[in-house]
């Protein structure tokens, strides 16, 4: 037999197949019934023991949570790209490897920032809610949900990583004017997709649509805030489907009440979820999505097998690791 089979690995919600599948042939798997985020206790009680666990986006994986599993405690895998839910310094504090499942969503999530730029523009959900309610009496009308054209916009990528990237080549689709800042420009891309690298400042000046694409760090955080968005066209759209708190959202709010750009599309926030009393989903100018830019069948299916293979390939070092550096 095995004798990894005897290995405890936790997952903290259910996932999709084949991630069970590929944890059950080497592991002794204990996985949360529910998709829902499970409890703080609950996650603390729940680890116990685990050579390995698997966590996502809403974990809170601490000190509290490794000092509960104990020293046993090997790998931790993200269900996700993004890693700022893991304290990494205390993870290689104590030796403890850290991956994500990079190489994967890009695609998915790129197509979902384009449909939230399409969405905001032409006014779709309020529209569809005008048809659904019963409120279309005229037929054709001139002036009926007025929006913006997408089509020989300017588009704003901020972060032109991966994701950032496949939207800039979406755009040209388009025929979209890209503009881009990064922390690092990306000269063989410029040339390659046409775009051109502009300093966060003029990107908000010109954009018509500003895109955000960033991890969320000590540098990111409230990266976009009220001088900012003072910066943009009152004709100007946000895009955001990276991290919630990469905007300061009360100034968000207040930019839109008080029309200073034109509107917003979000799949992110700065607490998740949002209460049913937060001031953007009382506002007309807002398309919100319930962080879903990964949500495809395909993607989040693949998103389970990489991160099982995670921990599978660092116990039997076999094949790629996606290690948290």
């Amino acid at each position: 037999m095995d004798t990894h089979i005897k290995h405890k690995v936790y997952v903290t919600r259910k996932i999709p197949e084949p991630g069970p599948s590929i944890l059950k042939n080497r592991f002794q798997l204990k996985m949360n019934p529910r998709a829902d985020v499970l409890r703080r206790e609950n996650l603390i009680q729940n680890v116990r023991g685990a050579y390995a666990v698997m966590c996502m986006l809403g974990d809170k994986i601490d000190s509290s949570v490794m000092d509960s599993a104990g020293p046993n405690l090997k790998v931790i895998s993200c269900y996700s790209v993004g890693y700022d839910h893991v304290d990494i310094c205390e993870a290689i504090k104590r030796k403890i490897i850290v991956t994500n499942t990079p190489n994967v969503l890009a695609n998915t999530t790129a197509d979902l920032t384009f449909s939230l730029i399409l969405t905001a523009a032409r006014n779709l959900v309020n529209a569809d809610r005008h048809v659904r309610g019963g409120n279309w009496k005229f037929g054709w009308t001139p002036d009926l949900f007025l929006g913006y054209d997408v089509h020989g916009s300017t588009l704003g990528i901020i972060g032109l990583g991966e994701i950032g990237t496949l939207v800039a080549k979406r755009a040209r689709g388009f025929d979209m004017k890209v503009i881009y800042h990064s922390k690092t420009r990306k000269r063989d891309l410029e040339s390659e997709l046409d775009i051109t690298y502009v300093s966060l400042e003029e990107l908000l000046q010109r954009s018509d649509f500003v895109s955000i694409h960033v991890s969320l760090n000590k540098d990111s955080f409230h990266m976009i805030d009220k001088s900012k968005i003072n910066l943009m066209k009152k004709t100007a759209f946000i895009i955001n489907t990276s991290r919630g708190k990469v905007i300061n959202e009360r100034d968000l709010i207040r930019a839109l009440k008080n029309n200073i750009i034109a509107g917003a599309g979000l799949d992110v926030y700065e607490n998740e979820p949002i209460s049913r009393s937060n001031r953007l989903t009382q506002l007309p100018q807002t398309v919100l999505l319930p962080h879903i830019g990964s949500a495809t069948f395909m993607t989040r299916s693949k998103m389970a097998e990489v991160a099982a293979n995670n921990i599978v390939n660092f116990f039997y070092q076999r094949g790629v690791v996606y290690k948290i550096n």
